[in-house]
């Protein structure tokens, strides 16, 4: 059996000397928790809240579509080079989403 080794590849990192921070207001509507940001490197989510949070990657959340459940004092980091729209709703308005968004 033969082997092949491919090329070496140098892997490349972005990193970040900037975060932002916001709070969202809970609501049992779908809001927008972090809006599109070509230039994001990162971004971290915390449901500082006692109701649950659904996160969705698009303009629009529910309770039944979602691509993130976060319970109360849940935290989510969102996956490296997603720079798209973010949504949420909550199961019941109180507290609030702390995001932090790095660029």
């Amino acid at each position: 059996m033969a082997l092949y080794n491919p090329p070496s590849a140098t892997l490349v990192q972005p990193t970040s000397d900037d975060s932002t921070p916001t709070t969202v207001a809970s609501s049992t509507s779908s809001v927008t928790v972090l809006a599109a940001n070509s230039n994001r490197k990162g971004a971290t989510i915390w449901n500082d809240s006692t109701a649950t949070l659904y996160l969705e990657f698009g303009a629009t959340a529910t309770t039944s579509a979602f691509t993130a459940k976060l319970f109360a004092g849940g935290y989510y980091e969102v996956p490296f080079n997603y720079t798209g729209v973010i949504s949420g709703i909550w199961s019941a308005a109180n507290g609030n989403a702390l995001v932090r968004e790095l660029t």
